[in-house]
């Protein structure tokens, strides 16, 4: 199967003239060999260009040595004039040898022109599927470069007979370079970004659908998912559910950036007869209901907190009809009781967890009597980022590949001390940038906690100004960061949440162990798109014992 970039294709939902392309699409990843590489444009829709890689170019195929096929696509009638073939628009009539050749000689020029590729050979052909000509000879194209409907069943053989699948060369690097260069994914990666995000929604989201199809009485459900399986999204659908039928839901998590974030998403939704937080924001909220504030800078407050929060009788304003515990691998068993008190006798139970993202290494929550689902499929991440892991998750820890995005979105960086860190990073912030992601598409994480950090202490890396959180929150309860471009975060406070494309830094461990393994797994899969690691020398040498599959 040939290799497709930009990847997703797949999923999209697409009509009219991006339809047509997805079916070539199709076609050309069945009918070539893995040892093909097929450039396209269908994810974006220029006003000026339509749907084109370069011009009038739809497809550029590239063999093994670095050679070019350039593929222009014209669906529908065609219309044969004395001077050649004729496509006619809305307002106006192109003729397509004119318009072909500017491009494929505009591109062929600067390919040429570029250190590496000027030994690379350029070819091009016509495809029209719908439509015969019939007068080959004033078509302005040589016939043998014409596939039209009699020939479209021939396109892959004649594809490989114009372009062999030989031996690698050195040129083809620089080839693929080129190309990516010309996809100018710097201005149309954005929309992407959203097409992914709708992609993994939808498909994730698949959860929400079929885990709320069963039926049992109590509804007891224990999902075991592991990280992008679409657990936010079944708690979405959960929450909103009862909001639907006048009822309150409860949803209570570890992590106080994921309460924020599951906040944001359900306040549009009226959520005012629900309430939404952390155990230990549910904890304090009730004390300060009853005029006992607590004293945080004690160092047992927490511990204090939960057991007087405990100790409160629970009236009918703490009672609800539908509880969503997330998290689950982050609570003990007494908090487990603590939340399960405010259900109502015949309320929704549901409890969402992914033991590989036990940060804190607690013991598994026994819920005797539950139903229990497993859901193994990661649809958020790229999947060589899943790849990667899947080679150093122990046996029994399965994640599946089923994300829409299957090539690139996956770098590495090696730093040996700490200057050589905050040039790594600064690298790789600008490789991101570099590939056309915007600020709000990026995160980076740090694989340390805040105080043990070597990044906390800078406001700005070279031209890039860090954002970070304050440790203060608005009067509305929202958090405080301060200004900067970066979103800078540590790995146990982007728990739960993602970016599009993610800069996981400060990698650093001497044996990867079951602790060092689970802060791994989480940062990785934060990324959606694009998963730029950042690890120490003696890091890469335990991922190159692991053998991940990748080049260090």
């Amino acid at each position: 199967m040939a290799n497709i970039l930009p990847d997703g294709w797949r999923a999209l939902e697409v009509t009219g003239a991006a339809a047509r392309e997805i079916e070539t699409l199709s076609t050309l990843a069945a009918a070539l060999p893995d040892a093909y590489t097929v450039y396209h444009a269908v994810h974006w829709t220029h006003l000026e260009h339509g749907f084109s890689v370069y011009g009038e170019i739809d497809f550029v195929v590239v063999n093994p040595a670095g050679d070019v096929l350039l593929i222009e696509q014209k669906s529908g009638f065609l219309i044969e004039t004395p001077e050649g073939l004729v496509k006619r628009y809305a307002e106006k009539e192109k003729r397509v040898a004119v318009q072909m050749a500017r491009s494929v000689s505009a591109l062929r020029a600067k390919l040429h022109a570029r250190p590496g590729c000027q030994a690379a050979h350029v070819d091009y052909l016509l495809y029209c599927p719908d439509y015969t000509v019939r007068q080959v000879e004033t078509a302005g194209i040589a016939p043998q470069r014409i596939v039209d409907a009699r020939r479209k069943a021939q396109l892959a053989a004649l594809i490989q007979s114009i372009l062999p699948d030989g031996e690698r060369a050195p040129q083809a690097t620089e080839v693929h370079r080129f190309l990516r260069g010309v996809l100018q994914l710097e201005t149309d990666v954005t929309a992407l970004v959203g097409r992914a995000r709708a992609l993994v929604t939808r498909v994730s989201g698949g959860l929400a659908h079929w885990a709320r199809q069963l039926e049992f009485t109590p509804h007891r459900l224990r999902v075991t998912g592991t990280a992008g399986s679409g657990k936010t999204q079944l708690a979405l659908a959960e929450f909103t559910a009862a909001l639907d039928r006048g009822q309150r839901p409860l949803y209570v998590c570890y992590n106080r950036p994921l309460a924020d974030h599951f906040a944001r998403i359900v306040a549009p939704l009226g959520a005012s007869d629900g309430w939404v937080g952390t155990f230990h924001m549910l904890c304090d909220q009730r004390l300060r209901e009853q005029g006992s504030v607590p004293d945080f800078t004690q160092p047992d407050a927490f511990e204090r907190l939960v057991e007087q929060a405990a100790a409160l009788p629970l009236g009918v304003a703490w009672q609800f009809d539908c509880v969503i515990i997330d998290e689950g691998q982050d609570f003990t068993e007494a908090w487990r009781d603590q939340v399960l008190r405010h259900a109502r006798p015949d309320a929704r139970l549901l409890w969402l967890e992914d033991p590989l993202q036990n940060l804190y290494g607690r013991a598994p929550v026994p819920l005797p009597g539950w139903v229990t689902l497993h859901a193994r499929g990661n649809y958020r991440s790229p999947r060589p980022v899943v790849r990667f892991l899947q080679a150093l998750l122990p046996e029994g820890a399965a994640i599946d590949a089923a994300g829409p995005l299957g090539a690139g979105g996956l770098e590495v960086l090696v730093y040996r001390d700490a200057a050589e860190l905050k040039e790594r990073v600064k690298e790789a912030i600008r490789l991101c940038y570099g590939a056309g992601y915007k600020r709000d598409d990026l995160a980076l994480l740090s694989f340390r906690g805040r105080e043990q950090s070597l990044l906390f202490p800078y406001s700005q890396l070279g031209p890039h100004t860090l954002r970070t959180f304050t440790g203060r929150y608005d009067l509305f309860g929202h958090p405080l960061f301060s200004e900067g471009d970066v979103l800078l975060e540590t790995v146990y406070r982007f728990k739960g949440q993602s970016a599009a494309a993610v800069v996981f830094a400060e990698i650093d461990f001497e044996t990867l162990d079951e602790k060092a393994l689970r802060k791994l797994f989480v940062g990785a899969t934060r990324a959606m798109m694009l998963l730029v690691l950042v690890v120490s020398e003696r890091a890469a040498e335990q991922f190159r014992i692991a053998d991940c599959g990748f080049r260090i």
